[in-house]
């Protein structure tokens, strides 16, 4: 039966990175973003408790139920496969005192394939391969976000936080990310809530639990219509615009009316707020664009927050660039053409990309939430910006394929209309100079590196 042991050096106690595994939000941090990978129920880590998963997509996709046992609270968990893909599996997760006040992360796994040798023979070498990856990808996780954690949070403060958007591509991972740091978050839904940690609210109808947000830390707000589509019209530019500026302002009222408000706001917004730039470096001492659909957007859902900043709250608008992850957005739209061989850029070669890889997206998050002295617009994109010439290459390098079929920015205005010229077409040089002012360290500044994080594919 196959063996394979990962361990890394974390700097923190065992107690500490046992209790990030325990918390709520460990099983999303530890998926890679590129795998197809859904939990439907999660009991804990006790022995007996059982994990439920469902991997691939459609109807090809399989069930996987795990059950945990052999806990040692502060130390180890287990867990085997009752129902799923192997013909066996055991995962032992190991959390061992280094003696100079850090750990090692030690994951073991024993494997077996179905068909025995056949399969082994079959499949051996390729599963071998992507566990390789993924295991590589869960222990850099653990070890930046602990590190994330104990440099802002050394004393472990619990901060109550709320969040807005968090079923969507950020806010879900940033509700993991504060979770398994030990924060309680309170989500924003638009249904009757199920327990205290969900506050009600509803836009278009100017309802919301403000009472709910009383005495919380901070407010994360996220919530959003996706820009995406083949074409916008008129209904769909109403839906963008909406859910932006009047959620913003609802929030943002409700907040300013409070005895005892949250001390932060970030609320999104995004580079749109810039305009076409052409090759001109961007910072946020840059007036904002007078033309465009989403630059108006941006204007008019920053001043939606002034309410809130006028009332005394630290508000920052979060100018948030192309965010990178395969799980979601561009990345993941121009994956699946890259590794069939057909990749390449849409408009000119010199259009600049603001990119930002979603793990730096929830780190500068974080750093603001603590950062007590920033106040207004910060840029959320990488500091080494890249043209879209630049981009295709070094995507088709990390995938090991061509990058030549290019797409002229008339096929796109023909196909997209307004949305391509707007969401694809535009050069923009952003860079992030109050983030980095402000100390703020990124884990991935450069874009080669940062793909090849994101998409398990070492060089």
């Amino acid at each position: 039966m196959p063996v394979l042991t990962f361990r890394t050096s974390i700097d923190a106690p065992a107690d500490e990175l046992f209790a990030w595994h325990a918390r709520p939000g460990a099983f999303q941090r530890l998926t890679p973003p590129w795998a197809p990978v859904r939990l439907e129920r999660h009991e804990g880590i006790r022995d007996g408790d059982r994990a439920v998963l469902r991997l691939g997509v459609g109807p090809l996709s399989l069930r996987w139920v795990a059950e945990h046992y052999g806990y040692e609270a502060g130390r180890q968990f287990c867990d085997r496969q009752v129902q799923g893909p192997f013909a066996s599996w055991a995962h032992l997760h190991r959390m061992e005192p280094d003696g100079s006040g850090g750990s090692t992360l030690i994951d073991r796994i024993h494997y077996a394939l179905p068909g025995g040798e056949v399969g082994a023979v079959l499949g051996g070498a390729l599963v071998r391969r992507e566990l390789q990856r993924q295991f590589a990808y869960r222990h850099r996780i653990t070890r930046r976000d602990l590190a994330l954690h104990r440099r802002y949070n050394p004393a472990g403060r619990r901060l109550r936080i709320a969040v807005s958007g968090a079923s969507g591509l950020i806010g879900s991972n940033l509700c993991a990310f504060l979770t398994t740091g030990g924060h309680e978050v309170r989500r924003l839904v638009r249904r009757p809530p199920r327990d205290d940690a969900e506050v009600f609210w509803q836009p278009e109808t100017g309802q919301i639990e403000a009472e709910k947000l009383a005495g919380l830390d901070a407010v994360v707000h996220l919530a959003g219509e996706s820009v995406f589509a083949v074409r916008w019209d008129e209904a769909r530019k109403r839906r963008i615009y909406d859910s932006r500026v009047r959620g913003t302002r609802l929030l943002a009222e409700a907040l300013a009316r409070l005895d005892d408000p949250p001390r932060v706001l970030l609320t999104a917004s995004g580079i749109s707020y810039y305009g076409d730039r052409g090759v001109e470096a961007v910072t946020e001492a840059a007036p904002p664009a007078e033309a465009g659909f989403l630059a108006r957007v941006a204007r008019d859902w920053e001043a939606a927050a002034q309410p809130a900043a006028e009332a005394g709250l630290r508000t920052v608008p979060l100018r948030i660039g192309v965010v990178l992850t395969p799980a979601g957005g561009a990345l993941r739209l121009m994956y699946l053409p890259f590794l069939l061989g057909l990749g390449g850029y849409a408009g000119a070669p010199d259009q600049y990309l603001s990119w930002i890889a979603l793990d730096d997206v929830l780190g500068a998050i974080y750093h603001l939430l603590w950062t007590d002295d920033v106040a207004g617009p910060v840029n959320l994109t990488a500091p080494n910006p890249a043209t879209m010439a630049e981009y295709a290459r070094t995507l088709g390098r990390v995938v090991r394929r061509p990058a030549v079929l290019n797409v002229p920015a008339s096929v796109v205005r023909a196909v997209m209309g307004e949305a391509g010229e707007e969401i694809a077409l535009q050069s923009l040089r952003v860079l992030p100079d109050r983030l980095l002012a402000s100390g703020y360290r990124f884990a991935e500044p450069r874009l080669e590196p940062a793909l090849r994080h994101l998409l398990g594919r070492p060089a």
